[in-house]
């Protein structure tokens, strides 16, 4: 059985609802999951008035937990074609890890969130995945054997990078059956990506 982290960022509740897609399709597996989410760098009163989500119910992540897992699934939405500055802040608290090679031979994956459909989905994901590979992780995407990425019927986020949602531009989008299940499918094949080499 792998033990899966799924660890997320989530300002409006879309990376949130993604994440807990993603522990489901592990779960499916067969892998023991843990969700947890890093903290809110926004002070309160801004957030409170920008409409952020704050009664996330998943545990603040610490960076010395992430040895732990055999595979560390990333969740974060897009701030200007790169990942929200609240990931990219734990992510670099984990020099120590790093100078360790604590997470060397880990299987790692990526998802994320965009306002428009071209808004740096892709960016996003190489974004993690290049902490992921500095980190010494093999990453594991989304395979084109999850068909929904090749939907021409709907709109639809997904890439073989890693499961996406379009949020639209004032957040009022919500992730789609589609990209529910290309959040699930993702969370399965890694974490049976990581059985077969820890299991």
């Amino acid at each position: 059985m792998a033990n899966v982290l799924v660890l997320y960022y989530s300002s409006y509740g879309h990376i949130e609802t993604m994440a807990q897609a993603v522990a489901e399709g592990a779960r499916e597996a067969g892998a023991k999951v843990d969700i947890r989410r890093v903290a809110e760098l926004v002070p309160d009163d801004v957030a409170r008035s920008s409409h952020f989500k704050l009664d996330q119910s998943a545990p603040i992540a610490k960076v010395d937990d992430l040895p732990n897992y055999d595979a560390i699934i990333v969740g974060v939405g897009t701030r200007y074609g790169r990942m929200a500055s609240q990931m990219a802040h734990f992510l670099d608290q984990t020099g120590s890890l790093w100078a360790k090679g604590a997470l060397n031979g880990k299987v790692g994956g990526a998802f994320s969130s965009t306002a428009t459909q071209h808004g740096g989905q892709e960016t996003t994901l190489f974004s993690i995945i290049t902490n992921l590979l500095h980190l010494g992780m093999i990453p594991v995407g989304l395979p084109y054997s999850f068909q929904g990425q090749m939907k021409l019927d709907e709109v639809t986020g997904g890439s073989p990078y890693g499961a996406t949602t379009i949020t639209g531009g004032d957040g009022s989008r919500q992730p789609s059956e589609n990209e529910l299940a290309g959040a699930r499918f993702q969370g399965r094949h890694i974490a049976e990506v990581a059985t077969k080499l820890f299991g």
